[in-house]
């Protein structure tokens, strides 16, 4: 199973992205939950969004206030990320997460020592 992220970049106060989890071997539909996390330097990894087979529908951080979409492809192989209304304090290195517990519900989505299988990683600029 492989994770891999992409679409990460630099982006102006206000500007949106789309970041993308490409699994490979995981189709979280049958496997399990796909989370978005994202991390700044000397601060903990926190959630961002998540998608699972365990729930219905999605769920956000509290911080992303309507600003962030999680979707996915038919196949349920890859995962998209949309980000919108851009702000500095989105700054981070965004990372995707599997995994195939069924612990994975409203109140644990963001644990993450729940989460297998980890990407690289991919940088989110936003200037001011």
């Amino acid at each position: 199973v492989q994770l891999v992220e992409s679409g990460g970049g630099l982006v102006q106060a206000g500007g949106s992205l789309r970041l993308s989890c490409a699994t490979s071997g995981f189709a979280w539909g049958d496997d399990g939950t796909i989370t978005w996390f994202r991390q700044v330097p000397g601060k903990e990894r926190e959630g961002v969004a998540c998608i699972s087979k365990n729930f219905a529908g999605a769920i956000y951080g509290d911080f992303v206030k309507g600003r962030f979409t999680i979707s996915t492809d038919n196949a349920k192989t890859t995962v998209y990320l949309t980000m919108r209304n851009l702000e500095p304090e989105d700054t981070a290195v965004y990372y995707c997460a599997a995994a195939t517990t069924p612990r994975i519900r409203i109140k644990t989505w963001n644990w993450l020592y729940l989460y297998e299988l980890w990407g690289q990683g991919t940088q989110v600029t936003v200037s001011s």
